[in-house]
């Protein structure tokens, strides 16, 4: 899943700098280029629309960079540190020692 936010990340990156060097920063853009007189849409309409596609991009790419974060791969999570592997070893100090026991005469027959 990380892999696939990955990739949908860079396909957003790239939109979004062909759609910043695509507009004009003083409002002609893409529209101004086109002369012809029987345009689809207008010089303020095509201005808007990459406005508005340029916008939903860089919330798309903030909102999946987020979404990446949380399916990161976790590598550690199976590892313990070395301090929590010290700590578990240590013996509990309020345990009560084992002292070897001397052996009587008794007990030896």
């Amino acid at each position: 899943m990380y892999t696939f936010i990955i990739v949908i990340i860079f396909i957003v990156c790239t939109l979004l700098v062909l759609l910043v060097l695509v507009q004009n920063s003083k409002g002609g853009g893409l529209a101004s280029s086109f002369s012809s007189s029987n345009q689809v849409m207008g010089v303020r309409r095509t201005t808007d629309f990459l406005e508005k596609a340029t916008w939903g991009l860089a919330i798309a790419l903030v909102f999946l960079s987020i979404t990446a974060t949380a399916f990161l791969p976790r590598q550690g999570e199976l590892q313990k540190s070395a301090i929590e592997e010290q700590i578990n070893q240590v013996q509990d100090p309020s345990q009560i020692p084992n002292f070897p026991q001397a052996v009587s005469d008794s007990t030896k027959k």
